[in-house]
C-alpha cells in the first residue's frame, strides 16, 4: 500500500478529526512524510481543518 493511501486509511477509520502526528502512528509512516502528503491532501480539498492543526477528510 502506498503511503499517501495509508494516511487516507488512517482518516477513514478516525471517528474524529486527527493531527499529523496521530496520523503518522496509525499509518505507520514517517512523520516528515505524512506532512508532505497531508499538504497535498489540503490542496486537493480532500482533508480539511475543523479545529487548528487537526484535519478529517471531506465527506
Amino acid at each position: 500500500m502506498e503511503n499517501k493511501e495509508k494516511v487516507i486509511k488512517a482518516f477513514k477509520d478516525s471517528e474524529e478529526p486527527l493531527n499529523a502526528t496521530k496520523v503518522s502512528q496509525i499509518s505507520g509512516v514517517e512523520k516528515k512524510e505524512v506532512d508532505k502528503i497531508m499538504k497535498e491532501l489540503k490542496k486537493d480539498e480532500t482533508i480539511y481543518s475543523p479545529k487548528r492543526c487537526y484535519y478529517a477528510l471531506k465527506e
